[in-house]
């Protein structure tokens, strides 16, 4: 949970003519009642929250600009989900946004399962999963946000109970965009008739039910940079040597393309704290915003 808001993005009559050039401003939070978030005094029941059913939906208006700008940074969406999947670190976001706009123009139910998300197309069904606890929700992205180097997603108060992340304000999740208009087409196909005969099979020896799969602990990392010459991440790390950091830096080796590259990193680190320190430390040192890695 943070204050993402700095304003609302493009929404009639606040941005007019930014659809195809982003909008930049500094609108104050006067809007809302609330100075800090926070989540609804009276507790809810997170099995009450059901998952929302994507369907074929038109772009918002207002939330889809090829780029905006916020706080002087700017963000650029993309024009399709398809095939989107990545991992990251997920916060929430509560009362004092809602009933408020969103990006998409629609109001912001905080019992809704809805997300904000800095690129993917608006509306952009998806499926949410904690990595480390292996619950996963299906949230329609409705909003833009969170504007925070190290944050993924912005999950909506309903999101964060069932998903049980609201106790630590954070955490490690994977997004995995919805093709809205297969999940329908699923939906609506025939079921197998009932009155086709069945063969009856000889009697097996009851199984042994299978445990659940263990969920594995996830290992978080910042990721520095990548190169295709192994040289260039020396040269990357020797820099950092001096600077006193709390996670160990190193060269991971993999393919991009097809090609081999030299991905330099910090960790495994323990908490989403941590790497907000790391973040912090590392922009001290005049490093752009490092990547989160979750493997």
């Amino acid at each position: 949970m943070q204050a993402r808001r700095i304003w609302t993005l493009c929404l009639a009559g606040l941005c007019a003519g930014a659809l195809f050039s982003g909008c930049s401003t500094t609108t104050t939070e006067s809007r809302y009642s609330q100075k800090h978030d926070s989540a609804p005094r009276q507790a809810v029941d997170a099995a009450k929250f059901k998952d929302v059913e994507p369907r074929v939906e038109p772009r918002s208006r207002y939330g889809n600009p090829v780029s905006y700008v916020v706080a002087g940074k700017r963000y650029y969406t993309v024009s399709s989900s398809q095939g989107y999947r990545e991992r990251g670190i997920a916060s929430w976001y509560g009362t004092k946004f809602h009933g408020h706009r969103t990006s998409s123009g629609e109001p912001y139910d905080m019992y809704g399962m809805s997300a904000a998300h800095k690129s993917l197309p608006l509306p952009t069904y998806a499926r949410v999963t904690n990595l480390q606890n292996g619950k996963s929700v299906i949230v329609k992205i409705n909003d833009r946000g969170p504007f925070h180097d190290n944050r993924l997603i912005d999950l909506s108060y309903a999101a964060a109970a069932r998903l049980d992340i609201l106790g630590k304000g954070t955490g490690m999740v994977e997004v995995e965009a919805i093709d809205a208009a297969q999940y329908v087409s699923n939906q609506q196909k025939p079921a197998i008739a009932a009155s086709k005969p069945k063969i009856a099979a000889p009697a097996a020896a009851p199984a042994t039910a299978a445990a659940p799969a263990a969920v594995r602990d996830p290992s978080m990392y910042l990721q520095l940079g990548a190169f295709s010459d192994r040289d260039n991440a020396e040269r990357l790390r020797t820099r950092l040597a001096s600077v006193e950091l709390p996670g160990k830096i190193h060269i991971s080796e993999g393919y991009a393309s097809q090609k081999r590259v030299y991905r330099v990193r910090i960790g495994p680190l323990p908490t989403v704290e941590s790497a907000d320190t790391v973040a912090q430390i590392l922009a001290g040192q005049g490093m752009p915003p490092p990547r989160v890695v979750i493997d």
